[in-house]
């Protein structure tokens, strides 16, 4: 069946919850009896806690409750997934369990279709791993991590009421590593409340929903401990970071806050055993929702575009362009023919807001214009040489193809001595802009770099090519010598250079 549609309806379903306590009782005749008498009718000591106590108690209890709220809000619409497929595709799970686990009993039951170092039979179905999802529209939507169902032929999803279905359908996105899987059921669902991870803040609680380690309907709570993390997992990354215990199997559940709405789909921890070690991440569930809509309308995700290069503001960059502050996404480069460039965009342009959204980052200003209606002029406010300013801009879809290219070895020309900096250049004529794939671009090419030097430290290499001085365009070497008369290598040099398809500003210091 053909996805079509999704609702993001809120879950109505609650459940009751049980609290089982354990009671030790000493002897008859030992000092904690003597000094309390229990009533067994009412179950409560004579002695009870002083008034100042019980308020502290009552606090504890309502975070409790809050919990347990929460907890029996999103439970019925939290599922498990078991992918199966053939030997041979990547599973998820059996990489990522620690040795101790493995050998453990309490956990040994999970893994013995597959026991470790045993092979497959080539083309039989086998368990590729479980994770968790959660039901997001009561047709039988459900959001998951792309990682918890890539490589299956099938998927089994087991609903908290104990029913199974196989998944009819599932689309996925590597790039935010988010997947979209659906389920035919005759009765209507309950799915979970969408809540608003803009909104989530750095020490709010969140519980965190799924099956660990195959344990279904476990639930860890913890806070909101950073936000806006990048892990080089996912070519989309924009995670929640939260100290609530998310381990293998968790991969695609819930992360909740305490009204008991889905903010985040846990995706990845950090760890050296394998295991939990207090840092978790999620996948924001604004992003998750708006790749969820995209997949369902049209089986793809389509991304929106400017055209144009940008790196982080350090403080470094920050003095050298007269900046207040250090943040925002300063230009490294404009590609011909593309929104950036018919909005007059220019390199060394900081940008600051995209429609009144503050962009403190690059990954903030991409993420932005990825969403942004490709029907709508949108509003960026901008720096240029130390003026506020706003730009029009109407973004268009993104090509299929936006990777750069390593620039090939470059035979070297007659070139200079090397400079004060520790760089040895020369002009960059046609042959070696060819040879380099740079061919339009202007600028002098570093044949060579000395080696302890401040261009060293900079991190600049051979092959790269210096485009502008400050905020002088490069041209030739007489342009560079120029623009670097009267300049203080104590106070840094601003350079921008390109290499490849890529370009940067850099910051060299004597």
């Amino acid at each position: 069946m053909k996805l079509t549609s999704l609702k993001w309806m809120a879950a109505g379903v609650l459940l009751s919850a049980a609290c089982i306590g354990a009671l030790s009782i000493n002897h008859i005749g030992s000092p904690a009896v003597s000094a309390a008498t229990i009533n067994w009718e009412t179950g409560l000591a004579t002695n009870s806690l002083p008034q100042q106590d019980h308020a502290v108690v009552g606090h504890a209890k309502s975070l409790s409750a809050a919990f347990r709220n929460a907890s029996t809000m999103v439970l019925p619409s939290v599922v498990t997934i078991q992918s199966i497929g053939s030997a041979g595709n990547v599973g998820v799970q059996g990489g990522q369990i620690p040795e101790e686990l493995r050998e453990n009993p309490l956990f040994k039951r999970y893994f013995e279709n597959t026991p470790e170092g045993t092979p497959q039979a080539p083309g039989r179905s086998q368990k590729l791993g479980t994770g968790s999802g959660v039901i997001v529209d009561s047709s039988g939507i459900i959001l998951t991590n792309n990682h918890v169902v890539k490589g299956a032929e099938k998927l089994l999803v087991k609903l908290h009421d104990g029913r199974e279905f196989e998944a009819t359908d599932w689309k996925t996105d590597p790039k935010s590593d988010i997947a979209v899987v659906q389920i035919q059921s005759p009765t209507s669902l309950p799915a979970a409340s969408i809540g608003n991870s803009d909104g989530m803040e750095i020490g709010d609680w969140v519980i965190a929903v799924g099956a660990p380690f195959g344990l279904d309907e476990t639930v860890t709570a913890g806070i909101i401990s950073a936000k806006s993390r990048g892990l080089g997992i996912a070519d989309r990354e924009d995670f929640l970071q939260t100290d609530a215990a998310i381990n293998p199997g968790n991969s695609g559940g819930p992360l909740v806050n305490l009204d008991g709405e889905v903010v985040g789909i846990n995706t990845a921890i950090s760890t050296t055993s394998g295991g939990y070690q207090g840092v978790g991440f999620a996948v924001p569930i604004n992003l998750a929702r708006w790749v969820g809509d995209q997949l369902m309308v049209n089986g793809t995700v389509q991304r929106a575009f400017l055209g144009v290069g940008v790196q982080t503001v350090d403080n470094a960059i920050s003095k050298q362009l007269g900046l207040t502050t250090v943040k925002g996404a300063v230009v490294t480069e404009i590609r011909p023919n593309t929104p950036a460039a018919r909005a007059g965009l220019r390199t060394g342009d900081v940008v600051l807001e995209f429609d009144g959204t503050a962009i403190a980052k690059p990954a903030d200003l991409q993420a932005r214009v990825e969403r942004a209606s490709l029907k709508e002029t949108h509003k960026l406010m901008i720096i240029r040489d130390g003026k506020t300013m706003t730009l029009d801009v109407r973004v268009e879809p993104m090509p299929a193809t936006l990777v750069g290219t390593e620039p090939s070895r470059v035979e070297r020309p007659s070139q200079s001595e090397f400079n004060e900096l520790g760089l040895q250049l020369s002009d960059l004529t046609d042959d070696v802009a060819k040879q380099l794939g740079m061919e339009g671009v202007s600028g002098v090419v570093i044949t060579g770099v000395k080696s302890g030097s401040a261009a060293d430290r900079a991190g600049l290499e051979a092959g790269m090519v210096i485009s502008k001085v400050g905020q002088t365009v490069i041209d030739s070497l007489g342009d560079f010598e120029s623009a670097m008369k009267g300049v203080s290598l104590k106070d840094g040099v601003l350079m921008l250079v390109k290499f490849g398809e890529a370009s940067r500003f850099v910051v060299v210091k004597g």
